[in-house]
C-alpha cells in the first residue's frame, strides 16, 4: 500500500531522517516509536508532502502510493491525494485547528472540497462522523476553543476520516490526554480505522501494544528494530528498543522509567547509538550498520542486537555428598538485571560464589563469549561482587581511602594521586562525603548505609562491566534500602552495568529486575520476563513466594 524508499530529510544543516525504509501493507497498523527528536514528526509529514512547506527542508528518496511515487509529484496532483486518499491526525491540535471556524465546518471542509457531496449532504456525514468519533452533540458546532483535549483530538480523527481514506497517519494521537480519555480514543480509533492501512507515530508505548501490528523503533533518523508488536515488546534486542521499554511506565512490574545513560546527540558516521550503548566496539563508531533480517526481526546493530554477557552451563557444586547447586543453566544480557530469588539455603550465594571462583565447582562460565576457567585479573577487574555482609567485606585495618583504593593499588592503575582522585570521584558517584575526614575513618566507625555505599564504591573503582549483588539490603532498614537500591539502578543506568541481584525477596526483586530466575533446592525451577513471572507464574513455588510477598493491605 505504502512503501518508503532511503527517506532522507534535513532542515538545513541538521540531518533528520537519514535513509529511513519501510512498508505498511494494506489493512495493516504500523506503529513507529521514538523518543522526541528522533525524527518521527518528520517522517509523517514527508509522506503528506507537508514538509516541502519549509524552505529549509530538503527531501531525498521515494515514497511510493499504489505504486506511483509521491516524490515526484507535483502540488497539484499532490493535493488530490492529501486528505482523500491519505490523510493525517495532526500532534498539535492548537495549529491544525481554525479557532474562527466551528468543528462541524472544519469536518464538512474536506468533505465538500473533494467535491462529490451537496451542502447538505457534507453536512449530515460530518455530524454523522462527530458521533461516531465520540463528540457529544453540544461541540458540534462549538469553536476549538470550547473544547476539551480530547474533544479536539475525537474532532481531528472525524477530519481525517471524512473522506474515506486509504491511508490514515497518526500522529501522537492520545498525547496530553488523561488515562480514561486517552483508553476511549484508543477503543475508538481501532474500531474506525479497521480495513485502513494505518501508520501511527509515538512515543507512547502502550499505544503501540494496543493498535499495532508491526513496530519500528526510530532512532537518530534510522531504524535500528522492526518486528511484531507482541515479539518487540516482550523480548527487544536493540540495546535502544530495551531503554524505551524500561523507561515506561508499567503495571505490570516496577522495574520501569529508569532510562538510558546519556541523551541523544547527533552522530556523523557509526551507529546513532553507540554514544549510549552499553555494548558499544570500535565499529559501531566507524559505520552505520544496516537494517538486517534477524530470525523474525529486522535489526540494525553491528553485535547482533543485545548481547549474552554472562552464561552459566549445568554449574554444580557439592559439599561433600551434599549437591548445594544442581546443574544450572542461566543468561544475564548485557546491561541487563537479572534476578535471581529464592529462600534461604536455595544455593543463591553458593551459585554467586562459584562463578566468582571463590568455589571450585562442575560445569562451565562464559563470559562475553569466552570460557573461563581459572579467574584471574581480567576476570576480576569485569566482574565485581557485592557481598551478603558488608562488614565482612572489609578489613578493619583498613580506613575508607585505603578500603576503596586498594583494587587500584592491585592492578597498578595510575599513580598513587590518580588512584586516590579515582576513588574520590567513585566516593561522590555513591553519593559518599570524600573529604579527608571521612576517608580516614575506619569500618567500625561507619554506619550501615555508609559501609555499604563503601563497599559498593570498592566493587565499582575498577569500572567492571558486571556486578553480582549478593542480598546487598538485607542488613539495612527499609529507608536505607530503598536509597541503596535506587543507587545501584541509577549506577546501572549511568555506567550501563550489568546486574546479577540476588535476594530472598521477590517483592525487591521486582523493584530492580529486567528479568527472574527462582531458584529452589540448587535448582532453577522458573524463569523469564518480570512480568511474565508476576503476573503468569508457573511454578507452584513462585507462586507461594509471592503469595507471602510483604504488602502493607
Amino acid at each position: 500500500m505504502l512503501k518508503i524508499k532511503d527517506l532522507r530529510v534535513s532542515y538545513g544543516k541538521l540531518k533528520v531522517l537519514k535513509g529511513v525504509n519501510l512498508e505498511i501493507k494494506e489493512g495493516e497498523c504500523l506503529g513507529v516509536i521514538g523518543e522526541s527528536g528522533t525524527g518521527k514528526t518528520t517522517l509523517a509529514l514527508s509522506i503528506m508532502r507537508l514538509v516541502d512547506e519549509d524552505s529549509s527542508a530538503s527531501l531525498e528518496g521515494e515514497i511510493f502510493f499504489q505504486e506511483k511515487n509521491l516524490m515526484e509529484m507535483d502540488e497539484e496532483m499532490i493535493r488530490k491525494i492529501r486528505w482523500n486518499s491519505i490523510s493525517i491526525v495532526f500532534q498539535n491540535k492548537e495549529d491544525a485547528l481554525n479557532p474562527v471556524h466551528t468543528i462541524l465546518d472544519q469536518v464538512k471542509e474536506p468533505i465538500m472540497e473533494n467535491g462529490g457531496e451537496s451542502k447538505k449532504e457534507a453536512t449530515e456525514k460530518a455530524i454523522h462522523l462527530l458521533s461516531q468519533v465520540g463528540l457529544a452533540s453540544r461541540c458540534i458546532k462549538a469553536y476549538p476553543h470550547q473544547l476539551s483535549e480530547g474533544e479536539k483530538q475525537r474532532s481531528l480523527l472525524a477530519m481525517a476520516l471524512a473522506n474515506d481514506p486509504e491511508v490514515l497517519i497518526l500522529d501522537e494521537p492520545v498525547s496530553s490526554l488523561d488515562t480514561t480519555s486517552k483508553a476511549d480514543m484508543i477503543t475508538k480509533i481501532k474500531r474506525l480505522s479497521r480495513g485502513y492501512s494505518v501508520l501511527v507515530v509515538t512515543h507512547d508505548i502502550s499505544t503501540v501494544a494496543k493498535l499495532t501490528d508491526r513496530v519500528a523503533v526510530l532512532y537518530g533518523g534510522r531504524i535500528v528494530e522492526l518486528a511484531s508488536t507482541p515479539l518487540l515488546l516482550s523480548n527487544p534486542r536493540h540495546p535502544y528498543t530495551r531503554g524505551l521499554l524500561r523507561s515506561y511506565p508499567n503495571m505490570t512490574t516496577t522495574k520501569d522509567l529508569q532510562g538510558m545513560k546519556g541523551r541523544m546527540q547527533p552522530v556523523e558516521k557509526g551507529c546513532p547509538f553507540y554514544p549510549r550503548c552499553t555494548q558499544v566496539v570500535d565499529v559501531c563508531k566507524r559505520k552505520n550498520p544496516e537494517l538486517q533480517k534477524i530470525g523474525e526481526r529486522f535489526l540494525a546493530c553491528h553485535r547482533g542486537g543485545i548481547l549474552p554477557f554472562l552464561k552459566v552451563k549445568n554449574l554444580t557444586k557439592y559439599f561433600d555428598s551434599f549437591r548445594a547447586v544442581d546443574s544450572v543453566c542461566l543468561t544475564l544480557y548485557e546491561g541487563e538485571t537479572l534476578g535471581l530469588v529464592g529462600e534461604s539455603g536455595a544455593g543463591k550465594t553458593t551459585l554467586a560464589k562459584s562463578i566468582m571462583g571463590l568455589f571450585h565447582s562442575e560445569g562451565e562460565i562464559y563470559l562475553e563469549g569466552e570460557k573461563v576457567g581459572e579467574r584471574d585479573k581480567k576476570f576480576y577487574k569485569t566482574v565485581q561482587m557485592i557481598f551478603q555482609n558488608p562488614r565482612e567485606s572489609l578489613s578493619h585495618r583498613l580506613n575508607v581511602l585505603e578500603a576503596v583504593r586498594e583494587p587500584l593499588d592491585i592492578y597498578k592503575i595510575g599513580s598513587f594521586r590518580q588512584r586516590s582522585q579515582k576513588v574520590e570521584q567513585t566516593l561522590t558517584e555513591v553519593e559518599l562525603p570524600s573529604d579527608e575526614e571521612f576517608l580516614d575513618r575506619y569500618p567500625h566507625h561507619l554506619s550501615g548505609g555508609e559501609i555499604q555505599r563503601v563497599v559498593i564504591a570498592r566493587a565499582l573503582v575498577l569500572d567492571p562491566k558486571l556486578l553480582i549483588a549478593d542480598e546487598p539490603t538485607s542488613f539495612l532498614d527499609a529507608s536505607i534500602q530503598a536509597k541503596i537500591v535506587r543507587l545501584l539502578l541509577n549506577l546501572q543506568e549511568k555506567r550501563g552495568l550489568g546486574l546479577l541481584f540476588i535476594t530472598h525477596d521477590i517483592a525487591l526483586a521486582r523493584k530492580v529486575s529486567d528479568r527472574l530466575v527462582v531458584m529452589l533446592k540448587g535448582k532453577i525451577v522458573e524463569e523469564g520476563p518480570t512480568p511474565q513471572i508476576l503476573s503468569s507464574p508457573s511454578h507452584p513455588y513462585t507462586r507461594n513466594l509471592l503469595r507471602v510477598a510483604p504488602t502493607l493491605t
